[in-house]
């Protein structure tokens, strides 16, 4: 390479090795807050007083030595205090807030295993660069918890405030009793709160992956829901016409292998009056306007490394994650849908919500 010349360049040189080096010390933080949430570290030290390493690993019932090493991460990384006269850590509130299950500004920790999934799935991904060929869900550890964990926070957790008054007169009708699908249901968890809240309803859950499946039958047998069942099923060139009165699919859609034809296919499912609701990732399809979207270089990492190569890995187009929000509309439009509403939710600027009626 050409040596750098001038004041000015190596000045800016020095700048960009600083923030390389930032990029990397943030990575391992990232990782480390990974290791915290699932051990329960973060329960732990959340509206609790200053304590030792020792107090905080006997309330995560861990080992000492362990969380002290995982502490001091926390601590240079600037999430956890720490008072050197007593050996004291403390997690502020402030920090909590954003840390813990039910925290104010949701649980961005749950998001940090995404960062220990894409190191584990690096020489897979390699792989792919140098081949072109995609990969399939079971490349990757954990996701299907993960996705479960996430769909908690951004779906179910506001399903019933939030969700379904985006969709006029569902309520009424899930009271009085309607057949429903979700499309790529993973572990069912949206799903089965719903059949919960209306048994007079009859809810069906789609997803390819088996052992996403199993979890959710399992833990709808647990619940004790009749109304409710999980089918593994392939949904390339799905449908069952006429069959549903309200369908939805969350964060589904864009690493199927033909996302354009399964939206054809779930339009042709709906009954007359039907409805369908569509949550997926709600950055633009020009990557120019996602400079400032919440969490842009992850969500393109976790596209690069998972959603991309897995609709690939199915003989698909590979959109990504960050297909666009003006992609979907799009397809649902030209579906022939008679109405398509987009919508974004206050408290969430990261998703969209499209309600699309026949």
């Amino acid at each position: 390479m050409n040596q750098i010349s001038g004041a000015e360049s190596l000045a800016s040189a020095e700048r960009f090795a600083e923030r390389v080096g930032d990029i990397l010390s943030n990575g391992a933080v990232a990782a480390m807050i990974s290791v915290g949430h699932r051990t329960g570290l973060f329960e732990a030290l959340a509206g609790q007083p200053p304590a030792t390493s020792a107090q905080i690993a006997g309330r995560a019932g861990l080992r000492e030595r362990y969380v002290r090493e995982w502490l001091a991460v926390m601590v240079t990384g600037g999430v956890v205090t720490y008072d050197p006269a007593g050996r004291l850590y403390h997690l502020p509130d402030t920090h909590a807030a954003c840390l813990v299950e039910g925290a104010p500004f949701g649980n961005l920790a749950v998001y940090a295993q995404h960062v220990s999934i894409l190191g584990k799935s690096e020489d897979r991904v390699v792989a792919c660069f140098e081949t072109g060929q995609g990969t399939t869900y079971s490349d990757y550890p954990c996701f299907h918890q993960v996705m479960a964990e996430d769909s908690d926070q951004t779906v179910t957790a506001g399903l019933f405030d939030f969700v379904l008054p985006l969709v006029g007169g569902i309520e009424a009708r899930l009271e009085e009793g309607i057949e429903v699908l979700d499309a790529g249901c993973g572990r069912g968890r949206a799903l089965i709160a719903l059949a919960r809240r209306y048994p007079s309803s009859r809810f069906t859950g789609y997803d390819l992956c088996a052992d996403a499946i199993e979890h959710a039958r399992l833990a709808a047998g647990r619940a004790a829901l009749p109304n409710v069942t999980f089918e593994t099923r392939d949904l390339t060139g799905y449908a069952e016409p006429g069959r549903f009165d309200f369908i939805t699919s969350f964060d589904a859609v864009h690493d199927q292998k033909d996302p354009e034809g399964l939206i054809r296919g779930l339009k042709a499912s709906l009954a007359p009056g039907g409805v369908y609701l569509m949550q997926d990732i709600g950055g633009s399809a020009q990557l120019e306007n996602n400079m400032d979207f919440p969490m842009a270089p992850l969500l393109y990492a976790i596209s690069c490394a998972h959603c991309t190569p897995v609709s690939i890995g199915q003989g698909g187009a590979g959109l990504g994650t960050m297909w666009g929000w003006e992609t979907a509309l799009k397809m649902l439009q030209d579906a022939g849908f008679a109405s398509v509403e987009r919508h974004v939710l206050p408290h969430d600027p990261m998703n969209v919500w499209f309600v699309a009626r026949i």
